[in-house]
């Protein structure tokens, strides 16, 4: 699938990334202002290393970018980036859309099975007579 210009390896490095909590966290509060890793570490509870890791996979996503200011890099979510995903699960929907109204066409155009010969009234009643001869 290639959705305006995303590869499938695009894709599946935007969903990865938005897969955990912490990430969609992270863009959630770089959306506003730009913040430090540092600045970010201190809001969750794991190691700075650890919220690096999460920032670099968000970065190599395209999800987020860096921007010197002074001596600190700060974090910021690129809007772009979320609209891209935004894209690509539109895409999917539209196939799946596809797939279900042809599904549909064809179960309308198909009568199906027709009346089976040996389902008149009495199918049912040797059925009744062996419930009614367990219940004595």
């Amino acid at each position: 699938m290639v959705v305006d210009g995303l590869t499938d390896e695009t894709v599946d490095r935007l969903f990865h990334a938005l897969a955990d909590a912490t990430r969609r966290d992270i863009l959630r509060r770089c959306v506003r202002s730009g913040l430090s890793v540092s600045r970010l570490a201190e809001a969750y509870p794991m190691s700075f290393a650890a919220v690096q890791k999460h920032v670099t996979v968000l970065e190599r996503a395209g999800l987020i970018t860096k921007r010197r200011r002074g001596r600190e890099r700060l974090v910021h979510t690129d809007p772009g980036a979320v609209d891209r995903a935004r894209q690509a699960l539109d895409e999917l929907e539209t196939a799946w859309r596809a797939r279900v109204d042809r599904m549909s066409g064809l179960l309308a155009d198909d009568p199906g099975p027709g009346p089976d010969p040996g389902a008149g009234p009495e199918a049912g009643s040797g059925d009744k007579e062996t419930t009614e001869g367990q219940d004595r």
